[in-house]
């Protein structure tokens, strides 16, 4: 039965003059402040209110906190001043108030929420290895195995790579971090697991993970060039593939896997893997398992509350293997949970706590004619389920994701023709059903994608060219339309486009090469670019998606410089890409005050990124190697010439590695210059020198190997901050950190 207002009001105000003598007879010291939510036409309490109070000035100093069944709340430890309290419940208008807090006193009030109207839209939750004579200029800073894996490993492939030529990290924590190359990232980066793109939300919002476990791996490989059209249309960013062989190709007659421990010093965290292939023939089995558990990070300024990861990765795998190939299939599941920390503005003080899955089904398979012109055909289909829920205070989801994904591509290679010495053949499909729920109000819809390719190697005395062709047709169907909508119409799209890049390399001698790439990239708008409409709260962020973006277009210029001594090799790129409409999500610097959520609008503009890369090593002695690198992307709007967001600043690495029997010790100075050309509300973020060391031992021990490799981040414990975090505001990257790697490799 529901009280007269006036009963109701009274009632609240007896109810906190009781609060208030209980307060008093406690006789507690210390500032508080203490009250009741109500309903500002019937009076009645308001229940699981979010209150966000914070120092003036100060926003994100603050603390949260709920109203109970009663309405009541509290805030208690405060520090005497001015303050600014937001009350947010859904159904009611925002309510922003100042209140001062009394030195060692409590203050007590009582906040009236004013009912509104409101409408939602409807919500259902729902191949084989090629080598060129282009190969070792690429070798020099995109691949990473054996014992230069086991040094660089880190929580995450992109903290893996964040030290290559080239390569930054974003990041919003230590778990949902991803690779950027040359300033590019999001899914101008593509991410792939022996060369089958993956599927999850990493590429669309700096709080989603990446899917991979980079513990398990063979090798890393980062692709540029002609070859990304294989994959990708998107030329200007790269590929991100690591090797696992899921589904052997290889047959062999002994047990063959693999033991690892992890630990690492910075955030207490523990790792245990194990992989083994087993020969039944004709079957080959291949089983792997992976458990990771890390905790808070600890920096020099202090702890990064809620940056936990905790992930559990298991794959089972076999294969028919014969004399002209191989035929097989594989199943992976992937459970990821993992904190993104708190402490901006409308962010939860202690952050958002994410949790994701991705269960995957590839078939595989290859058969080798050898026959005039054809060599093999080539197969792979994969299904994947993928879901990612958000997690507010007290356990409510916030947002909710799905993804239902069906990807296969059917490819032949040839032999040589002429002067082409090879070549690849082939075509993509690739479907994806997207679905969310919680407070996300991106339209459900359908992507489908369409992609014949086409790659060539040819060689013409002392040149050699790669080059290939692609023709990406694809098209995004929503749920619903919505001609209306606030951020434009939103309809099936339709989009088509044809990728190319060429790379040619001249040999002025067996150790001096020249080589330039031109190459016109396509990338096709997202879901989430085209249809977002509403917060994102791992994100920080209130998404405004764009229904009329068009293709993402660019053209690339690379030239590069590649020559390779007896001791000393040297590489130097320099590279331009002018991009005609560069999908970007900007801040608006407003804040959308239902949610306390800064606004971020996806435009399509002109810009230009232009750079360098270098690297060097040299052998100085027998056993002593140095080396050297460093990389640079200027990145701008073209018709102002204003900085784009989040372009990483010059950063590089000078070390040295001494080699003694099976001991490998190394010493490594990182460094990044400071990032002054930043957005509208970009901070800029200061230059930082860091000192990391190794020591690596092999122990051969009849047909096993144990490879031990312990690695000391940060030596002097510096503060420094990387420039594409979103928590750099907060706290600086971890401090001295001590990693542990630990491999067996056994043959029996």
């Amino acid at each position: 039965m529901k009280l007269p207002a006036r009963t109701s009001r009274a009632f609240a105000v007896a109810v906190l003059v009781g609060m208030i003598l209980t307060q008093a007879v406690s006789a507690q010291q210390g500032s508080a402040l203490r009250g009741m939510v109500l309903d500002g036409e019937n009076g009645a309490p308001v229940h699981d209110t979010y209150l966000f109070l914070h120092p003036q000035g100060a926003p994100g100093k603050g603390t949260d906190a709920s109203a109970g069944a009663d309405g009541a709340f509290y805030f208690g430890d405060l520090q005497a001043g001015g303050y600014v309290l937001n009350v947010n419940r859904a159904g009611y208008k925002v309510q922003i108030l100042a209140v001062d807090i009394p030195a060692d006193d409590e203050r007590n009030m009582i906040v009236y929420l004013q009912p509104r109207a409101y409408e939602t839209d409807p919500v259902i939750v729902t191949g084989s290895h090629m080598h060129s004579r282009i190969d070792p200029t690429e070798e020099l800073s995109s691949v990473l195995s054996g014992h230069k894996l086991d040094r660089e490993l880190g929580l995450t492939l992109a903290a893996t790579l964040k030290n290559e030529t080239g390569m930054a990290m974003r990041a919003m924590g230590p778990a949902p971090a991803r690779p950027v190359i040359r300033g590019l990232g999001g899914d101008r980066v593509v991410m792939s697991e022996d060369g089958t793109n993956t599927t999850d939300l990493s590429a669309t919002s700096p709080d989603h993970a990446v899917t991979i476990e980079p513990f398990s791996v063979e090798r890393i490989e980062v692709l540029r060039g002609p070859m990304v059209l294989t994959q990708s249309p998107t030329t200007l960013g790269g590929i991100v593939n690591v090797v696992r062989h899921e589904v052997p190709r290889d047959g062999h007659e002994n047990i063959l896997g693999t033991v690892g421990m992890y630990g690492e010093s910075a955030n207490a965290g523990i790792l245990g893997s194990f992989t083994t292939e087993v020969p039944l023939r004709p079957l080959m089995f291949r089983a792997e398992a992976t458990g990771r558990r890390s905790g808070d990070i600890r920096t020099p300024e202090g702890r990064l509350n809620n940056s936990y990861a905790h992930s559990v990765d298991y794959s089972a795998g076999v294969s028919h293997i014969y004399d002209a190939g191989f035929g097989g299939a594989s199943f992976r599941d992937y459970t990821l949970s993992y904190g993104v920390p708190g402490g901006f503005v409308g962010a939860h003080p202690n952050g958002v706590d994410i949790e994701l899955e991705r269960r995957q089904a590839n078939l595989r398979g290859m058969h080798v004619f050898d026959a005039q012109l054809l060599h093999d055909v080539s197969f792979q289909f994969s299904r994947a389920y993928y879901r990612h829920r958000e997690f507010e205070a007290q356990g409510l989801i916030g947002s909710e994701f799905r993804i239902v994904n069906y990807a296969g591509d059917v490819r032949a290679t040839h032999h040589s023709i002429g002067p082409v010495t090879e070549g690849i053949l082939g075509i993509s499909l690739d479907q994806r059903d997207f679905s969310v729920g919680g407070f996300v109000f991106t339209m459900p819809s359908i992507s489908t994608n369409i992609a014949p390719f086409l790659f060539e190697r040819a060689r013409f005395g002392s040149t050699s060219v790669e080059a290939a062709v692609r023709y990406t047709w694809n098209r995004v169907t929503p749920q619903m339309e919505k001609p209306d909508a606030r951020i434009g119409a939103i309809r099936e799209r339709q989009f088509s486009a044809v990728s190319y890049s060429a790379t040619i390399l001249y040999e002025f001698s067996d150790i001096v090469h020249i080589g330039a790439n031109v190459s016109r990239s396509n990338r096709m708008p997202t879901i989430e670019e085209l249809f977002s409409e509403g917060p994102h709260l791992a994100a920080y962020s209130y998404e405004v998606g764009n229904p009329d973006l068009g293709v993402e277009r660019g053209t690339g210029m690379e030239l590069f410089l590649y020559h390779q001594w007896d001791g000393f090799s040297f590489n130097l790129n320099f590279f331009r890409n002018d991009l005609a409409s560069f999908i970007v999500p900007r801040n608006t610097g407003t804040v959308n005050y239902a949610t306390f959520l800064p606004v971020y609008a996806t435009e399509g503009v002109a810009a230009r990124l232009t750079g360098f890369e270098a690297q060097t090593t040299l052998q100085v002695l027998t056993a002593l190697r140095l080396h050297a690198s460093m990389s640079y992307t200027k990145g701008s709007f073209t018709e102002t010439g204003a900085p784009l967001p989040q372009i990483p600043p010059l950063k590089g690495t000078i070390g040295s590695e001494l080699t003694v029997d099976t001991w490998r010790l190394g010493l490594e100075t990182a460094f990044a210059a400071a990032q002054d050309r930043v957005d509208q509300f970009e901070e800029p973020t200061a230059g930082y020198v860091i000192v990391n060391a190794s020591v690596q031992k092999s122990i051969p021990s009849g047909r096993q190997i144990h490879n031990i490799s312990l690695v000391v981040e940060n030596l002097l414990d510096q503060p420094y901050r990387n420039h594409l975090s979103r928590v750099k505001a907060i706290l600086p990257e971890a401090g001295v950190n001590a990693r542990l790697t630990y491999k067996l490799y056994f043959d029996i």
